[in-house]
Parts: structure tokens; sequence; C-alpha cells
């Protein structure tokens, strides 16, 4: 299974909390990562995002076709992500997951099996892909921030 964690890109600040937009850097940004995934995600990716407005955003410059789910919403576990997205390891599909920190380190975190805090930068992605190994079910296959693609 492939799973594609996807920070919102940059919003503006201020409560309410779910309702912050995308500031113009943000919608190039999202647009950018957009461009940048669409060839390269299998038929039939599901897209997932939380309700909060700047996922919502963030998640539209890819698909029309969002699945919004509370249970990504700003503060969810790890656990709840991965549920959520039906994560395992061996599964088949893939699922693009545009949340919040530190949910998303928290997951990136677990699957890579280290320690400490991982940051995931604004609009970035990180494409884990699973396999049927004994020792190394997991595999980062990308790691990359908008900032990369704009060059």
């Amino acid at each position: 299974m492939d799973l594609i964690l996807w920070r919102h890109a940059e919003a503006g600040y201020g409560p309410p909390d779910l309702e912050r937009t995308l500031t113009s850097h943000g919608e190039q940004q999202a647009r950018a990562m957009a461009a940048w995934l669409r060839p390269r995600l299998p038929e039939g990716t599901r897209i997932l995002a939380s309700p909060a407005r700047r996922t919502q955003q963030t998640a539209a410059a890819l698909s029309k076709r969002i699945e919004t789910l509370e249970a990504l919403a700003p503060g969810a576990s790890a656990e709840a992500l991965l549920a959520a997205c039906g994560w395992t390891a061996t599964g088949s599909g893939s699922v693009v997951v545009v949340g919040h920190q530190p949910t998303l380190g928290e997951v990136a975190r677990r699957l890579l099996g280290i320690c400490g805090a991982v940051p995931v930068r604004k609009g970035a992605i990180w494409w884990f892909t699973g396999r049927d190994r004994e020792g190394s079910p997991v595999v980062l296959t990308a790691c990359l921030p908008p900032a990369l693609l704009n060059d």
C-alpha cells in the first residue's frame, strides 16, 4: 500500500482554526505539489482530507473527489489517521492524506520506527510504500517540500 502524507500548504493565521484559508503562496504550493503528484499517483488513489478549510483547499488542487474525515481534524492522533486510511504495510491501493502537524509527523515517525519529533513542512509530502518484507516493511519512497518544485 502507498500512503502519501501531505501537509496543508501555507495558511493565514487567526481563529477560528478550522476556517483558516491558504495564502496566495499556499495556493501556489498546493498547485505545484498537485502537478507533481498527479502523474505519479496510481488510478483509483483515494484523497482524504481534514475538514479544515486549508486542507480542503490543498486537496482540491489535486482532485475534486475528496473524502472529508473528522478523524483527520487538527489534533487527531496517529492511530486515528492510520485507521481512517486503512493503512496496512502489506495492503494494496494508494491513499493521499491531507492533514496537519504534529499528526503527520507522528505517523511518519511511527512508520520509520524512529524516536523524536518528525517535522513535516507546510505543503510537503512524505510518500511511504509498504512491502511484504521482514525487518523493513515500510520504505520512504519520497519526501518532497514544495520549495524544490519551484526551480
